[in-house]
């Protein structure tokens, strides 16, 4: 397969950004799991914030993307904002990240779709029952798993255009024809997704595992089970990124 290099983005390139991200969602959910459930932060009635109806945890992440839309965060394009509505603009010199993604790129934000994921699926699979009072820092764990995972299968985006810069002649019979089911095809490669998820739960092994000197008790025993973050990958990260790969290629023609 020849090598996309323009704007000097390679598919190798994407790849090793890819890798990379997977480090940073194991190391969030594990620093999550060091928090049990703490529901009152997710419920409306706990925190009676004045002039501000919802929970603690909206709260929590509405403040703080104002905060980071102010600091330039979502001038990225491989930033997305899960509360985008009336975000105030940029207060920092712009910078100017390379023009690689068609402009449709900007119309693609599935966070409401991992929002509602994480919090009724992937987050009472792997955090323990109870309440400990942290619900500050239940909010900035939430958020921080939030961020990665949505980065994560945004960047679905940068791999469509690579693979449909490599390829274009397979790619642009599909896209004229609106053809998801061929689409999808064209960028499933089984065995590419097998080995992820099987690095993702070697690597929750790895980062993950009680470390104790001279006792192998807990051997065995990982802070985040290994099979939830796999999971998690088979079952929500690479769909969704599917998704947001197709989404963007039926686009890219425009």
């Amino acid at each position: 397969m020849a090598k996309a290099e323009h704007n000097n983005v390679t598919l190798g390139m994407v790849r090793d950004s890819l890798i990379r991200q997977e480090d940073t969602i194991v190391y969030s959910l594990i620093e999550r799991a060091r928090f049990p459930l703490n529901p009152p932060t997710y419920d409306p009635s706990y925190a009676s914030i004045p002039g501000f109806s919802g929970s603690l945890l909206e709260f929590f992440v509405k403040q703080t993307e104002d905060v980071q839309a102010k600091a330039g965060r979502y001038d990225n394009p491989e930033e997305h904002p899960f509360f985008p509505d009336n975000l105030p603009p940029s207060l920092v010199p712009h910078y100017k990240y390379p023009e690689v993604l068609h402009p449709a790129a900007m119309s693609i934000n599935i966070n409401k779709l991992i929002w509602d994921m994480y919090f009724n699926k992937l987050l009472p699979s792997f955090v323990s029952p109870g309440d400990d009072g942290n619900y500050a820092l239940t909010a900035a764990r939430d958020l921080e798993c939030l961020q990665a995972i949505s980065r994560r299968i945004h960047y679905g985006k940068l791999v469509a255009e690579v693979k449909f810069r490599d390829e274009r002649k397979d790619y642009e019979p599909a896209i004229r024809a609106q053809d998801r089911f061929t689409l999808t095809n064209l960028l499933t490669f089984t065995n590419v997704e097998e080995a992820v998820k099987k690095r993702v739960a070697k690597k929750a092994m790895t980062f993950g595992q009680e470390v104790k000197l001279g006792d192998d008790g807990d051997k065995g025993k990982y802070k985040v089970d290994p099979a939830i973050v796999s999971g998690l990958y088979a079952d929500w990260v690479i769909p969704l990124t599917k998704e947001v790969e197709i989404d963007y290629l039926l686009r890219r023609l425009n």
